[in-house]
């Protein structure tokens, strides 16, 4: 019997060291470093690290013992959370949705600005445990109230679920404000990623309820902010960058939205929109709208296929202003508050960034942009990761800090 065990066991750390060395081998066929990162050799490790969690999932999930996200989660918030003495944390939840609050230690009678705050994560990453360095350190260095939202994720809930999540939770903090201390003239929402998404859709969504304080800003770190073009220059450019490239998009988008993604093929083409849609929206999607500096590292424009019908039933989600909030109509769009926006040059989704610095440009909104030159789509979570710690993360979080002081 122990024979049987020791030959199990002897095949399994056969297989795990397969998977590994696998995993390690493809990076240097399939993955570009940039070395502008300032940290090349460091952030190949990392998405290593990243890219051998994604494939056990990937084995996991194929055997029925958890799905992809899950595992990837559970390992993340495994590490224990850092306190800060200066900061306290309460948990606790509105309605079913959990939230954490962190607030100054330091007790006032001034009211504070409060920072409504989503992760990123493409509705299948990131939780209020990965988010928990960046919110304590934020209130701590911005003297704010934060409240930190845990929308339910993938896989049993997808699109639009984490965005009502949020939407309620916000609706709940923008209620109580007196509670906890909150100035109602500087209440800011912030998101990284699809947080960011989230925090300007939440935006349009309050524009038009005057029975609520008014959001004061907004705040878009590398946001994901449409979903209809997928071959944008900053698409091109990055696809095999980390730590969103081409491969882990296309596992994370369909499932988000729901579809099948048998599709990817089509997207690419441009075929999974009819031709009337890519004009409407060209004024606000079009590669003229973006700065020709940005194209200098390769882009080639590729007019779109004629429109699969099946496809573009079933893609046609992306249309919905909650998964693309850049194509808002002006009337909406020109009534949000000021926006900070904090782009990354090695990011698939520094597009969406400047294309939407610009409409709210266009409309008179005021806007603050900083674009992080040796910055990488989530880079903003290494900043309490110690030795994975990358300098751009610090420089988001000052200007953060800094756009927040200045309201």
């Amino acid at each position: 019997m122990w024979v049987l065990a020791l030959i199990f066991l002897a095949a399994d750390c056969v297989f795990s060291l397969g998977v590994t060395l696998w995993v390690i081998c493809s990076q240097f066929f399939t993955v570009h470093i940039p070395a502008a990162v300032g940290h090349p050799v460091k952030l190949r490790v990392l998405h290593c690290i990243f890219q051998l969690l994604v494939t056990w999932g990937m084995i996991f999930e194929k055997l029925r013992i958890c799905s992809m996200p899950q595992f990837i989660r559970f390992v993340h918030d495994l590490p224990p959370l850092k306190y800060d003495p200066d900061v306290v944390v309460t948990d606790f939840r509105f309605g079913t949705i959990p939230v954490k609050l962190y607030q100054p230690k330091a007790s006032t009678c001034a009211l504070k600005p409060g920072i409504v705050y989503y992760h990123g994560g493409g509705g299948a990453l990131g939780s209020l445990k990965t988010h928990h360095g960046i919110c304590s350190r934020l209130c701590k260095e911005s003297d704010s109230v934060v409240l930190a939202v845990g929308y339910r994720q993938l896989p049993k809930h997808k699109f639009p679920v984490p965005i009502r999540d949020c939407l309620v939770a916000t609706i709940h903090f923008l209620k109580s404000l007196d509670a906890y201390g909150v100035d109602p003239a500087r209440v800011v929402v912030c998101g990284d990623s699809l947080g960011g998404g989230i925090a300007t859709v939440v935006c349009q969504k309050l524009v038009d309820r005057p029975d609520l304080p008014r959001i004061r800003a907004q705040i878009l770190i590398y946001a994901s902010l449409q979903a209809l073009d997928l071959q944008t220059p900053s698409f091109q450019q990055s696809r095999n960058i980390p730590l969103l490239n081409w491969s882990f998009a296309c596992c994370c988008f369909p499932r988000y939205l729901d579809f099948s993604s048998s599709w990817q093929e089509v997207i690419m083409k441009g075929a999974h929109l009819p031709a009337k849609v890519w004009e409407k929206y060209r004024k606000w999607l079009g590669p003229e709208n973006i700065p020709e500096r940005f194209k200098k590292r390769g882009y080639r424009p590729i007019p779109p296929e004629p429109v699969n019908e099946a496809a573009y039933l079933e893609v046609s989600v992306v249309l919905d202003v909650m998964c693309s909030p850049l194509i808002a109509e002006d009337d909406v769009v020109s009534q949000l508050p000021e926006t900070c926006i904090v782009s990354c040059e090695y990011d698939a989704l520094r597009d969406d960034s400047l294309l939407y610095k610009k409409r709210l440009e266009d409309l008179g909104v005021p806007m603050t942009w900083r674009h992080m030159k040796d910055g990488f789509h989530g880079v903003l979570t290494t900043i309490d990761m110690s030795f994975f710690h990358f300098p751009c993360s610090t420089r988001i979080l000052n200007v953060l800090v800094h756009f927040i002081k200045g309201l």
